[in-house]
């Protein structure tokens, strides 16, 4: 961390503009890494945003950042699509003042009526979830403000060349000190009543886990009729100990389902691929994923990255459908 944000701050200090990529497998702490650079720009009394691919990941980044915040005498504020109203209309005062140092939020923060004081340091978290002209018309609300990408999906080095060529690069190799590495099997998609059997035993013993729905070919009702059906299932199994998240349902019930989730309220958290990114419960230590087949590395990389986030011992497993073609298998 300290030697990624020595490459940060010597960017941050030259005379032209920045463009770096930082890499950190999950959990290595980006988020960290990008608030004590945002605060470089603070503390020169100008302004930081932070931008995010959804509004789970962007409040739970808030919420890590408003703790530091808060502890530094620094105004750090939240703006998603959902702020409506007077409560926007304050906030967007602010932030055109001043008086809001560090904005953490999701594409909302391109809106037109956005306006910085003086916006002079950029972060954008999944980088591969946003294109160029959005990261662009980000950047236009500031006089060319230094730009730091974040993203945990590794990315080869040649590969960072040819799509990331303007872009310098950082990397968290290491992860904080405890945590084991993620234990990974695949298995055949008929073994399902013995994986239900080991989940039992695993939620029995105080554990809890993620249950990832299959892709459907591109289309939002199969999906969702897949996580639903999935549900009832596990639900005559388990009971109310089963909680369920989909991209269809409103901002605040997914919430409140996470929220349920990482007070332990449920055990087991059913879901479609919204959970892929930056969902932080420590205490998470077994995913399985149906259909793995039907999902590209990146997402099976990013969704076991969800469990082995704290010290306990973790477990993904990849359920396949057969018969896998050779590079499905490898």
């Amino acid at each position: 961390q300290r030697m990624a944000l020595a490459e940060i701050e010597g960017d941050m200090a030259a005379p032209h503009r920045m463009l770096r990529l930082l890499q950190g497998d999950v959990g290595s702490g980006k988020t960290v890494v990008a608030f004590l650079a945002m605060l470089n720009a603070v503390e020169i009394g100008a302004q930081a945003a932070l931008m995010a691919p959804t509004e789970i990941l962007a409040r739970q980044h808030f919420e890590t950042i408003s703790k530091f915040a808060e502890f530094s005498g620094v105004k750090a504020a939240l703006l998603t699509g959902r702020d409506k109203g007077k409560v926007r209309t304050r906030l967007l005062e602010l932030l055109a003042r001043g008086d809001i140092d560090i904005l953490v939020g999701t594409h909302a923060l391109f809106s037109e009526d956005v306006t910085f004081k003086d916006l002079a340091f950029v972060v954008v978290d999944e980088q591969h979830r946003f294109g160029v002209h959005q990261r662009m018309a980000l950047s236009a609300k500031g006089a060319q403000p230094d730009i730091l990408a974040m993203t945990a999906t590794p990315i080869p080095r040649t590969l960072l060349l040819a799509i990331y060529g303007d872009l310098d690069s950082s990397r968290l190799d290491e992860k904080p000190p405890g945590r084991q590495s993620v234990d990974t099997r695949v298995l055949p998609i008929d073994k399902l009543g013995e994986v239900s059997d080991g989940l039992a035993r695993a939620i029995e013993g105080g554990a809890q886990a993620y249950w990832v729905c299959p892709l459907v070919e591109e289309s939002e009702t199969g999906d969702l009729a897949a996580v639903t059906e999935r549900h009832k299932q596990l639900q005559q199994r388990f009971g109310d100990k089963v909680g369920l998240i989909h991209g269809r349902m409103k901002a605040a019930e997914k919430d409140a389902a996470m929220a349920r989730f990482s007070a332990g309220e449920t055990s087991l958290l059913v879901s479609t691929t919204v959970i892929e990114v930056g969902v932080d419960v420590p205490n998470a230590t077994v995913m399985v994923i149906e259909h793995a087949e039907r999902f590209g590395l990146s997402q099976l990389h990013q969704l076991r990255g969800r469990i082995g986030r704290g010290s306990g011992k973790s477990t993904c497993l990849l359920l396949y459908q057969g018969p896998l073609g050779e590079t499905a298998r490898a």
